[in-house]
């Protein structure tokens, strides 16, 4: 007979995937010829109909269609049909790029990097395998090995065992790690809830701001000349960020919430169909060239290094404070609801690099957040902290941790900046370093505990002793990844944020770092 510690070692956390997603019919596999090998993004199993943007995937899953969205890759602005896909297919990206990620926080399959792919977007069609594949033609994805193929190939659907429940539970005994989960919807956060997540540890605001509605008032704000016109903007979307944020409380029922302030570059919002310049244009009372010329003065050489994150709020504090406004209101409205439930947002400022430009922003945040409570009467305590995705912030944690009151690890960016690899590029070379014995495995996929994890540890090793309050947790992929799990319990982090369908994974991880190196 063995122990629960006996039964939980010995589970290989990556089998849940295949509780958690569909799967392709085996004996339908076997019959079938792989055209191309991406990398499997995320887990699960896929057919459908190709389509090639966002629109015409919402068009045709409106009209009962099943779709595989296939674009060299994909940005914020694809989400609402990336949440109707049944698979993404992507050209261009990474583990932790945009349609890697996103997917992921959906359970939806993808397969992204698969370079071998011809790209006609134009006249909407592709080539891979010697096949032309047009739009309403269909193929069928593998998240899991990467693996694309002609046609459909029967799906069976994902079915949670009874003895999973029993399992988690045993994982929840012994683990001390928290677990949360990265979501932007109340929807998944309810999914995640669903699967045991104890928290938000990472909500992107940017793509909340992708409605039609919202979309256009953000925009406006872009092209504004003065304080004025982008407040006037920004105080459109307020209601909505409001509303976004109460959603949020409501699903994690008092349980932490982290906010990031917004963190893509601007260019990444701008229109660039014609109707859709021209409507700004005439809504702004500038000239079409005239918007024309802000949007190509938003371009970037680098702009994952560039013009994003805090220093969009330093630029532009008008930013953060509308984001400010819009995350206290909402929780002392759901205080007022549930007064028995524990509400204390966790704002997250992004990029932070420098103590002195996190200490600016931090300012504004707090005058605004003191200010709102006082107009309401309320009592609401709150919490400001960084996301720590650049390796100086590691190497300044001691100064930026006095006035921090939470890090948190980003760890796609920290991998990215550290090793100076394109998070989205890297797939091109990657396996020639595998050839050749230099890596074992993707280090956005698998965290690096010699270089990157040694930046995590000094950054812990700096921050606690001026801070002993703070609080440290990982929200970047490698939170759902088991053998990353392991390393954040031994270097002492207190919680875990991933992908809603990652949570049972990082949960049953958990529980076995605990076993194997057991720590109060």
């Amino acid at each position: 007979m063995r122990t629960e510690e006996e039964a939980v070692a010995m589970i290989d956390p990556r089998n849940l995937d295949t509780l958690l997603h569909p799967q392709f019919d085996q004996k339908a596999l076997k019959a079938a010829t792989p055209l191309g090998k991406g990398l499997g993004a995320s887990p699960g199993a896929a057919c459908g109909k190709v389509v090639f943007t966002a629109d015409d995937a919402e068009v045709w899953a409106a009209r009962g269609e099943k779709v595989i969205l296939v674009r060299l890759e994909t940005s914020p602005e694809d989400i609402t049909g990336m949440k109707v896909a049944q698979g993404i297919l992507t050209v261009r990206g990474g583990m932790t790029s945009h349609a890697a990620v996103v997917a992921r926080g959906m359970g939806t399959c993808c397969v992204s990097g698969l370079g071998d792919i011809v790209m006609d977007e134009a006249n909407k069609k592709f080539t891979l395998g010697g096949k032309t594949f047009h739009e309403g033609d269909f193929i069928s994805l593998d998240g899991s090995t990467g693996n694309v193929y002609d046609g459909v190939i029967p799906t069976v659907d994902a079915s949670i065992a009874g003895e999973f429940g029993r399992i988690m539970a045993w994982a929840d005994k012994y683990r001390k790690l928290a677990v949360r989960t990265n979501a932007d919807t109340p929807q998944d956060a309810k999914k995640a809830r669903e699967l045991g997540a104890e928290g938000i540890g990472l909500c992107r605001t940017e793509h909340m701001f992708f409605d039609p509605e919202r979309i256009f008032a953000f925009r406006e704000m872009i092209v504004s000349d003065t304080k004025e016109e982008r407040e006037e903007a920004l105080e459109k979307i307020l209601p909505y960020q409001q509303g976004d944020f109460e959603a949020l409380y409501e699903a994690l029922e008092g349980n932490p919430v982290t906010i990031r302030f917004l963190d893509p570059p601007l260019h990444e919002f701008v229109p660039q169909e014609e109707e859709e310049i021209e409507k700004l244009a005439k809504a702004k009372n500038k000239s079409v060239q005239e918007i024309k010329d802000i949007i190509t003065s938003l371009h970037e050489f680098n702009p994952m290094m560039g013009h994003r994150g805090l220093r969009l709020a330093v630029t532009y504090p008008e930013i953060a404070v509308m984001q400010t406004k819009a995350v206290i209101r909402a929780a002392i409205n759901v205080q007022k609801k549930h007064p028995d439930w524990k509400m204390n947002p966790e704002i997250m400022i992004p990029l932070t690099s420098e103590v002195k430009e996190f200490n600016v922003v931090k300012k504004v945040v707090v005058e605004t957040a003191d200010e709102e409570i006082k107009k309401a009467g309320a009592n609401l305590a709150y919490q400001v902290g960084t996301m720590v995705e650049i390796p100086r912030a590691c190497l300044t944690a001691d100064e930026i941790a006095k006035n921090a009151d939470f890090f948190c690890f980003g760890t796609n960016d920290l991998t990215q900046m550290t090793f100076g690899f394109s998070r989205d590029d890297a797939g091109k070379f990657l396996n020639a370093y595998y050839d050749n014995k230099i890596f074992e495995s993707d280090p956005f996929a698998k965290l690096d505990q010699v270089g990157v994890g040694k930046l995590m540890k000094m950054a812990i090793e700096l921050g606690k002793p001026v801070n002993p309050h703070l609080h440290v947790g990982i929200c970047g992929e490698h939170g759902g990844d088991p053998s990353s799990v392991e390393f954040c319990h031994d270097i002492g982090l207190d919680y875990v944020s991933c992908s809603p369908f990652r949570v049972p994974v990082a949960r049953l991880a958990a529980a076995q770092a605990q076993i194997k190196n057991p720590r109060k």
